[in-house]
């Protein structure tokens, strides 16, 4: 997959394309990252990119033609081509999964005041990261293209895509590391037991609860299984299930044996 980006910031994502997974990704040629700087384009010979509103008002816009310009040097036929808007679609795990099945993305990065709204015509899909207001576009790009490479192929292990916050519309179960005790705070017992089992419908449970409180807007989408209902009615409850009561039983036994 290549991932183009349109900015006049070019030197933003030295760092985000050089550390960590972007660069292990990037170098086993999972993705190709390829970022254009927008002033190269422009046939302004002051080198000017933009001007100030017609009709009045503050900041400054940026033009069309050396953004139309810089992304007909990099769009294909197969491309699509995202411009950030406060306007768009709010940017979620679909949406980068849906990228993630293109070959060719192409973003636009708008800065200062806002963007020569006839740009709007050179794109097919307005996207925003949320409401809230950011100097440029670079930063929603950088969150795009790292939530889009980390599932392609290769960029990443598959297990370790198989559970995370968003899956199904749910946010992800509690994760610990050792030690078992840190500032009074433990390990839950069962994650000790070596129950599959009985681990995987814990780990499911506090999925549900953990949606169900910090995200009910997720909740409400999800389609209930009749273990589901089972887990958050016993947890409702304040009943604790067998297959939970000797798991924790198996797990405190082991930490007792581990402690001698």
């Amino acid at each position: 997959m290549n991932i183009s980006i349109l900015t006049l910031f070019p030197e933003m994502f030295e760092g985000f394309s050089t550390n960590s997974i972007m660069k292990r990704a990037l170098g086993k040629g999972v993705a190709t990252l390829n970022v254009v700087n927008i002033r190269d384009f422009t046939k302004d010979k002051w080198g000017r990119v933009d001007n100030h509103p017609v009709g009045g008002g503050a900041g400054l816009i940026e033009q069309c033609q050396p953004i139309v310009d810089a992304l007909r040097s990099v769009r294909k036929e197969n491309s699509h081509v995202i411009l950030m808007s406060p306007r768009g679609h709010t940017y979620d795990e679909q949406t980068a999964k849906r990228f993630a099945q293109l070959d060719d993305l192409v973003i636009i990065c708008g800065h200062y005041e806002g963007i020569d709204e006839r740009v709007n015509s050179y794109v097919d899909e307005l996207i925003s990261i949320g409401d809230y207001i950011l100097t440029g576009g670079e930063i929603p790009a950088m969150a795009i293209s790292d939530s889009v490479i980390r599932l392609l192929d290769g960029a990443i292990t598959s297990d370790s895509l198989q559970d995370e916050s968003f899956n199904d519309n749910l946010l992800e179960y509690p994760q610990y590391a050792e030690p078992y005790e840190w500032d009074g705070m433990t390990v839950p017992d069962i994650l000790y037991s070596g129950n599959h089992v009985a681990i995987e419908k814990w780990r499911r449970r506090e999925s549900l609860l953990l949606t169900r409180k910090h995200r009910p807007d997720l909740f409400d989408k999800l389609t209930l299984s009749k273990q589901d209902l089972k887990l958050l009615k016993d947890y409702d409850s304040g009943i604790t299930p067998k297959w939970e009561s000797d798991a924790l039983e198996k797990g405190k036994r082991f930490l007792h044996k581990k402690g001698e």
